[in-house]
């Protein structure tokens, strides 16, 4: 599947094929992680780091237990309306700027000027945009915070899953509507110059728009024509998003799940800053963002307890859900947790008896992904000292 233009993990290091009883080889689950995406158009808060960080740990535990490809496709969400409105906002306001002297937060101040702006753009005046993105285009602002991005992705370990190309989804809008048609799950009215409707109604889900009367596609619709051919080619899908989406991923785990594939929702909480969940929307970062939490960690703790300490925070002390506020003091002990875990794994250089995929499949639960929470949590007991490989394999 190296074709899908993704990160794509048949077998991690150290991890080998699984066997039955008689020591034949068995093929390997096929697994898809589909992570919502972040907009190009801000920093990355406290609530993004945690998300993109769930999916890291997902996707580098589960490559020791599973064929396992990590969809996150930037191009195919461009022809979203707040994102398509914010470059047409841009180039109105300030024509042939150049980005490149700016900042995530410089470009992040002009996105809260569009939301705070509110005004109604035409579509006919988004459409040259879309083309322009259907043909591998990208506003220089989003490159620019991209960019930034894939700096702040390498710093923290994080999987690249090709945040600077490319990658345009499977289907062309009109064929993912064909595509729901043949399933029975769509209501096009476009031939009466109405919207396109995802019809789950017999599953007892009300209608929901995907498709605009004036033809502009929502988040949903950009999913469907990422997903719809993708689904089929895998055992099981899991798919990682804000949980103030559920309802649209409800929907969605429905679709995928008439093609064959065992769908599994994975909400995961926003962070709480100062006991508000926010939207970056309002431009509300101050030094909550990546950008200033990696400069208050690096000035303390070597590059592998920052990138340790980091998954300790956001997804064993944060969890699942979103009750617990960002506290950068205790982001600071786990920065410290994280330094005696890599002495002491560098100071018992054996290797385990058991082998890694057997120690991390422990934490796959019913499903054939890893749970990043389950297995994350387990370093934190008294007394654990995890094995250097654990932490090589899927934390470093």
């Amino acid at each position: 599947m190296s074709d899908l233009g993704t990160a794509t993990a048949t077998a991690a290091p150290g991890a080998s094929a699984a066997h039955n009883d008689t020591g034949t080889r068995q093929a390997r689950h096929r697994v898809l992680l589909a992570p919502v995406t972040v907009t190009p158009s801000k920093p990355l808060t406290p609530s993004h780091l945690k998300g993109l960080l769930w999916a890291d740990v997902m996707y580098r535990a589960t490559r020791h237990v599973a064929d396992v490809t990590l969809r996150y496709s930037h191009t195919t969400y461009h022809p979203t309306e707040q994102t398509l409105g914010f470059w047409e906002f841009l180039d109105r306001r300030y024509g042939d700027r150049d980005y490149t002297a700016l900042d995530e937060r410089a470009v992040g101040d002009l996105y809260v000027a569009f939301r705070a702006a509110d005004e109604n753009v035409p579509a006919a005046a988004l459409r040259p945009y879309l083309d322009a993105v259907e043909h591998g285009w990208t506003h220089p602002a989003a490159r620019r915070v991209l960019g930034i991005w894939a700096e702040q992705y390498a710093e923290l370990g994080l999987t690249d899953p090709g945040l600077l190309a490319h990658q345009p989804p499977g289907l062309a809008l009109d064929e993912m509507v064909e595509r729901l048609g043949a399933l029975g799950m769509c209501l096009d009215q476009r031939a009466l110059g109405g919207p396109v409707f995802l019809d789950l109604t017999r599953h007892g889900l009300p209608l929901r728009t995907l498709v605009g009367a004036d033809g502009r596609p929502n988040y949903l619709a950009c999913a469907l024509r990422e997903l719809l051919p993708l689904a089929p080619r895998f055992d099981e899908v899991a798919l990682l998003y804000d949980s103030q989406l559920d309802p649209d991923y409800q929907r969605l785990a429905r679709v995928l799940a008439e093609l064959g594939p065992t769908v599994v929702r994975v909400p995961v909480g926003r962070v709480p800053i100062d006991g508000t969940i926010r939207s970056a929307r309002q431009g509300d970062w101050r030094d909550d963002h990546a950008g200033a939490l990696l400069a208050a960690a690096r000035s303390g703790h070597r590059p592998e307890a920052v990138r340790l300490g980091v998954r300790l925070y956001f997804i064993a002390v944060l969890g699942p859900g979103q009750a617990e506020g960002y506290r950068p003091d205790l982001l600071h002990q786990c920065l410290g947790r994280a330094e005696r875990l890599l002495a002491a794994a560098d100071a018992d250089p054996l290797p385990p008896a058991v082998p890694l995929p057997e120690r991390v499949a422990r934490h796959r639960g019913s499903r054939l992904h890893v749970d990043p929470y389950r297995l994350t949590s387990s370093l934190l007991g008294r007394g654990r000292r995890p094995a250097g490989d654990l932490l090589t394999g899927v934390y470093l």
